[in-house]
């Protein structure tokens, strides 16, 4: 047992924690966890604590061995401080094994990992900061109404924006979990909201996306509200979106960072690699029938294309000097699986470096990206770049899980209905 995971359970006896949950999420970024009562954690970290991966939506089938194992990460270890400060609980993301002690292909946290490991051997680090949109509606005897918190706007304040109390707990909260928020304010569309992370490794970035969902949504339930990733829920309103901010470090310098109009030629092709790349991904960048609503609806790009400042393009360059300078991607929303997508664009982007590849004129419009989900499916399984960076057991349960969604949206009398009832309580 290391020594940090010797620390952590000194921690759990002296100060009252009595549950301590381990995390991970199915093939789709549904979050999960298995609670274990503090006695437990020492088995957790020496031998890790078994669940049934057939009731894991994209991980076993029934009639498959299916006992696998949740190992923590002591590196994640927060204390959640919604909860009560009397038998305290704590939470870690675990990595999923098998009894042998193999890693489980379908743990898409350890795919990512992989792709960091692939990335560092290459001498390159991505750096993440990501801005995550997000509705607050009324509930009706516990039940999630499509009623918005309030109708304020962008950047509004008190009484036009209701949600800044919520967006304060989640702040301070993730703050106490060791997570650090750069800003937070109302967005566009009525009761809708946005909280902007710092700059961190890539890894660290996707399990705070993971938290962030976990934190909105249980200080939004202790207030009577109910919070929703989806990335249209409001048929006339604004979307919900993830924007992602990626550099590329070599070295520990920042490839992005410039003092005139060009990047260095590896940020350049970096960038190029994810244009190349992105209308392949789309699938799993924006993984619901729901997510083709927003893609294109003025907010959100709709074609291959990059600028500066220009919000209206796939990908922008902001508006920065020094160590902030970098890239943001503007297509994902926040329903997709952070650490597939993030997997995903790591590879894209250093693919574009491998193959020194030119960038492309600035506003130039490329190729449309997927109109639908079946569209974004399709081109998906055809890709040989998808296939080569995620394992073909993985894709073959997401392609048969979307496809089954897809097909039940095209027979659907009433595809809103339908969404609402598919994904509005789960999102």
């Amino acid at each position: 047992m290391s020594s940090i995971s010797s620390e952590i359970i000194d921690f759990v006896k002296e100060n009252d924690v009595k549950f301590i949950r381990l995390v991970f999420c199915d093939l789709f970024g549904q979050q999960k966890n298995i609670a274990i009562m503090a006695e437990e954690l020492p088995r957790a970290f020496e031998m890790g604590i078994s669940f049934d991966a057939s009731a894991v939506r994209g991980f076993l089938d029934p009639g498959e061995p299916s006992d696998l194992f949740l190992k923590p990460d002591s590196s994640t270890v927060a204390v959640l401080p919604w909860r009560p400060a009397h038998e305290r609980v704590m939470r870690m993301f675990c990595t999923v094994h098998h009894f042998d002690g193999s890693l489980f292909e379908g743990d898409t946290r350890g795919i990512l990992q992989k792709a960091v490991q692939y990335a560092a051997d290459l001498g390159c680090m991505c750096r993440v900061g990501a801005e995550c949109e997000f509705y607050l509606f009324r509930t009706e005897d516990g039940v999630p109404t499509l009623e918005p918190f309030d109708h304020g706007g962008y950047a509004d304040l008190f009484p036009l924006d209701r949600g800044e109390n919520i967006r304060r707990g989640v702040c301070l909260a993730l703050e106490e979990m060791g997570i650090h928020p750069e800003s937070s304010h109302h967005e566009q569309g009525p009761g809708q909201n946005e909280i902007d992370f710092r700059f961190s490794d890539i890894l660290t970035a996707a399990d705070q996306l993971m938290t962030l969902r976990s934190v909105v949504k249980s200080i939004a339930g202790e207030n009577g509200l109910f919070a929703s990733f989806l990335p249209k829920p409001l048929e006339n309103e604004h979307g919900s979106s993830l924007y992602l901010h990626l550099s590329l470090l070599k070295g520990g310098r920042n490839l992005f960072e410039t003092s005139g109009p060009k990047h260095s030629e590896d940020a350049e092709s970096f960038l190029q690699g994810i244009l190349d790349h992105i209308v392949e991904i789309t699938a799993f960048l924006n993984p619901l029938a729901n997510s083709y609503r927003r893609l294109g609806d003025g907010q959100a790009p709709d074609s291959v294309s990059w600028a500066h400042q220009d919000r209206t393009r796939l990908v922008r360059i902001p508006a920065s000097a020094g160590e902030y300078q970098r890239m943001e991607l503007r297509s994902p929303d926040p329903s997709c699986n952070p650490y597939l997508a993030l997997t995903l664009l790591l590879h894209a982007g250093l693919d574009g470096v491998q193959k020194h590849r030119k960038l492309s004129p600035q506003g130039q419009s490329g190729s449309a990206l997927p109109k639908s989900l079946g569209e974004a499916l399709r081109t998906a399984e055809q890709s040989e770049f998808v296939r080569s960076v995620i394992p073909e057991s993985v894709l073959n349960r997401y392609f048969s899980e979307k496809w089954k969604e897809e097909n039940a949206f095209r027979q659907a009398g009433n595809a809103r209905a339908l969404e609402q009832k598919m994904y509005f309580p789960y999102l």
